[in-house]
């Protein structure tokens, strides 16, 4: 956490994109994704549903899932000025 005022800074973050192969609603977010965290100095990292079986019971219906420091986020389409948002706060 930062010291400043006690509020967290935007690189503090972790942004997970949950995605699959083929996805092409994933392939949209990610560039959001990648926008977003490259322009905030975000890290981001990104996971595969058909890897991870906990995941995909969890979240298979709504892919692609963008969590923020490990809480859901959105689903489906990203929106840059939210996810802005998320981070700055």
């Amino acid at each position: 956490m930062s010291p400043l005022f006690g509020r967290r800074q935007p690189r503090d973050h972790v942004v997970t994109l949950i995605r699959k192969p083929g996805c092409h609603l994933c392939d949209d977010a990610q560039v959001v994704v990648e926008k977003v965290c490259g322009d905030l100095g975000v890290r981001w990292e990104q996971k595969d549903i058909t890897q991870d079986p906990a995941l995909h019971d969890a979240y298979w219906e709504q892919i692609p899932v963008v969590l923020v420091d490990g809480k859901q986020h959105t689903f489906w389409r990203v929106n840059e000025a939210r996810l802005r948002k998320a981070l700055a706060d």
